[in-house]
């Protein structure tokens, strides 16, 4: 099955702008056109903006994505070179993981205390609404 820009951005989840773009710039190394010069797609690009996706919402740069992709077309050999990048790719989703988590974890605290302040189960206090005491004041 061929595709058009428009389908394929729709079958991969990448905006119309950015699949040109991403012609535009090399990172769809395999794009024909049709007998009017419009963009076609087969699965295997199809296959691949779907991967490209992926590895820009986890983050990657596009001159990173660039030197993924001229690894993949290298073949085989360049496997090792692509764990890496990938291992590398996947050490800052951990990261970003974790970071989320910490901010779960700080709203589920103030959901929790919230719901304790209203049903009465503990004094409501807030530091944005204490009282102002200068520096003098302050005790060392």
């Amino acid at each position: 099955m061929l595709y058009s820009t428009s389908e394929a951005s729709e079958a991969s989840g990448i905006s119309v702008d950015t699949v040109r773009y991403y012609c535009k710039i090399g990172l769809v190394p395999r794009v024909r056109r049709d007998e009017n010069n419009y963009r076609i797609f087969d699965e295997h690009d199809i296959a691949w903006l779907r991967g490209l996706r992926c590895l820009r919402e986890c983050g990657m740069g596009i001159d990173q994505m660039r030197d993924y992709m001229e690894l993949c077309l290298e073949g085989e050999g360049s496997i090792p070179q692509r764990k890496d990048i990938l291992q590398n790719q996947r050490n800052v989703v951990e990261d970003k993981i974790a970071n989320l988590r910490d901010m779960l974890a700080f709203i589920d605290s103030k959901l929790s205390y919230y719901d304790k302040a209203r049903a009465g189960e503990i004094k409501y206090e807030s530091s944005l609404l204490a009282p102002v005491t200068s520096v003098r004041d302050q005790q060392p």
